[in-house]
């Protein structure tokens, strides 16, 4: 009987058929087996990357998204994989979709966007062994795109468009509101300047007609009789200079006004000077 040799590589497994039933599973090395009778079909346990193409989610507001999924896997159970399962592979790419379109289906489209991480841990808690039915296990799925529809885009770029351009003329007001604040703040400050120096310089005036008035009445508080009757004489004399020809003066006065030499002259018949 004429025997057949073949080799199962590293990271690979055998499985025996005979006559087309499964027998044994061999591990990586030389095996022998009987030609037409007997056939050997190598199963790779080695990690295998899929690409799952783009799809449509509805989010929970109706939002039309577009998934872009992609995993790493390998073979856990060759025989479930081969015999149990015409397309293990395809069996678990709609596993994935299936619960991707529940866990995203459940969520708004802002939280779904901004919550790739979150969704990428919720789809393999929700996966978890499940794909052990297939043969097959998920070491790693993450989630490289979550693109809404056209229609969705453009409104969300009018809305963003919209909410900058909202910021830009409150930013605009609050800066328009913030100089006119300043500008007021230094005319204020100007007009108090201008009050303060006026009020100084009002003070400084009133100090020194103060300190004036007080110099003439130190002054006259040491004056004796001779000094008002020497003033008394200056202002007759300043009179006599003048144009009047009316002076008026007191009782007393008058009767003192012989002691004044001036003043007597100014009473000579022919004076043009007259006194009340």
């Amino acid at each position: 009987m004429p025997v057949g040799i073949t080799i199962v590589k590293q990271n690979n497994q055998g499985l025996v058929e005979t006559l087309g039933k499964y027998k044994r599973s061999v591990n990586p090395g030389m095996h022998f087996y009987i030609p037409l009778i007997q056939k050997v079909r190598k199963v790779s346990l080695a990690m295998s990357p899929l690409s799952l193409p783009n799809y449509s989610i509805i989010t929970k507001d109706n939002a039309d998204v577009s998934a872009s999924v992609t995993l790493n896997y390998h073979v856990t159970d060759a025989v479930k994989y081969t015999y149990e399962n015409t397309d293990s592979v395809e069996s678990m790419s709609q596993l994935v979709r299936g619960h991707l379109r529940d866990i995203i289906g459940r969520m708004e489209l802002n939280d779904a966007l901004g919550s790739t991480a979150k969704i990428n841990q919720e789809l393999s808690l929700a996966i978890g062994d499940l794909t052990n039915t297939y043969g097959v296990n998920v070491d790693r799925i993450n989630i490289d795109e979550l693109t809404p529809s056209a229609s969705i885009q453009a409104a969300m770029d009018k809305q963003l468009t919209a909410d900058r351009e909202r910021v830009a003329a409150i930013a605009k007001a609050e800066g328009e509101a913030r100089s006119i604040e300043l500008t007021t703040k230094a005319k204020n400050d100007a007009l108090m300047a201008t009050a303060k120096a006026e009020a100084d310089a009002t003070k400084t005036r009133a100090d020194a007609e103060k300190y004036r008035i007080d110099k003439v009445q130190e002054g006259l508080a040491g004056a004796d009789d001779k000094y008002f009757r020497n003033q008394s004489i200056n202002a007759f004399t300043e009179l006599a200079n003048s144009d009047a020809n009316t002076i008026v003066l007191s009782k007393d006065e008058v009767n003192n006004l012989g002691d004044v030499p001036v003043i007597g002259e100014l009473l000579k018949p022919g004076a043009k000077k007259k006194t009340k």
